[in-house]
């Protein structure tokens, strides 16, 4: 892995995960000390995260970490409606029924606990559904759109403290959208999708003011 390469993957994973919070000032000298890497690798990377959208340049201060808000989160959340919606039409339409059943059943299991252990679990099956999604649609460009974006929703998520009682709820919402797709019902892959942005986005804003305070 190339230099910038590293630099970049180790400052995006600790702003996703809040060890770098909005407003830290990325200074070059201290960066790249801490990192393990030069000054010119730690700039590309400083400017990628700059062109992600999880930096921004601030006269006076360098690069700092962009801030999260409920504003963002509305603009995030409408994007991710326009995609995701979409893509669990289209994937009920080309989707493999067998791969989607395996993971409503794997969904159910999730929702059934808890245990705040099971939660990185989870969100790695959620990934999953995802990939299995994108693969579908087989759209290159949503794909890519939702790569981005996906970095800045799971920012979110964790400005929302990963509550276990709504991860339990979330899994069974995605198991609804993954029997949606597994019976090929475009219309209701897309409600059930629906349906999970709207009680993910109205806990994410109910919950995000603790974490912002801080």
């Amino acid at each position: 892995m190339r230099a910038s390469d590293k630099a970049y993957e180790a400052l995006r994973t600790d702003i996703v995960e809040w060890r770098l919070r909005p407003g830290a000032v990325l200074g070059e000298v201290e960066q790249a000390e801490r990192l393990g890497v030069s000054r010119t690798p730690l700039r590309e990377a400083l400017a990628r995260l700059v062109a992600d959208g999880l930096a921004v340049q601030q006269r006076g201060r360098g690069t700092v970490v962009s801030d999260v808000s409920h504003e963002h989160v509305d603009d995030l959340f409408a994007l991710r409606r326009a995609l995701e919606v979409e893509s669990a039409r289209i994937a009920a339409r080309n989707a493999e029924p067998a791969v989607f059943a395996a993971l409503r059943s794997r969904f159910m299991e999730a929702g059934r606990s808890t245990d705040p252990e099971t939660r990185e679990a989870y969100y790695r099956l959620a990934g999953e559904l995802d990939r299995s999604i994108d693969a579908a649609v087989a759209n290159p460009y949503i794909e890519q759109a939702l790569r981005s974006l996906r970095v800045h929703l799971a920012r979110v998520r964790r400005l929302a403290q990963d509550d276990p009682e709504r991860l339990a709820t979330s899994a069974l919402e995605h198991a609804a959208i993954a029997e949606a797709i597994a019976a090929q019902n475009p219309e209701v892959a897309a409600a059930a999708t629906q349906l999970h942005l709207h009680h993910s986005l109205e806990h994410i804003k109910n919950h995000a003011g603790s974490r912002e305070d801080t």
